[in-house]
């Protein structure tokens, strides 16, 4: 099993774990800005950090992520589209 902590040693690893662990924070950011009540903020926020793990799901050929992803971002768009 690979950890996040081992030497990677390819340029599309590097890419993934760049692309996850920045939408991870992102996603995170947006976490906090609904917490706080900072809308539409949280939003944006969100709609990045689903394209991040959308990515990285493309990245590792991962259809579950792909869709669990890409029905997210169509139901947040939906969402902001009709309010």
């Amino acid at each position: 099993m690979q950890s996040d902590t081992v030497a990677l040693v390819s340029p599309r690893e590097r890419l993934v774990f760049s692309v996850k662990w920045g939408a991870s924070a992102v996603q995170i950011m947006g976490y906090t800005a609904t917490g706080f009540g900072w809308t539409p903020w949280n939003l944006y926020l969100f709609l990045i950090g689903v394209v991040g793990w959308f990515a990285v799901g493309a990245l590792w050929n991962d259809k579950a992520l792909m869709l669990v992803h890409l029905v997210a971002l169509g139901a947040m768009i939906a969402g902001m589209a009709s309010s």
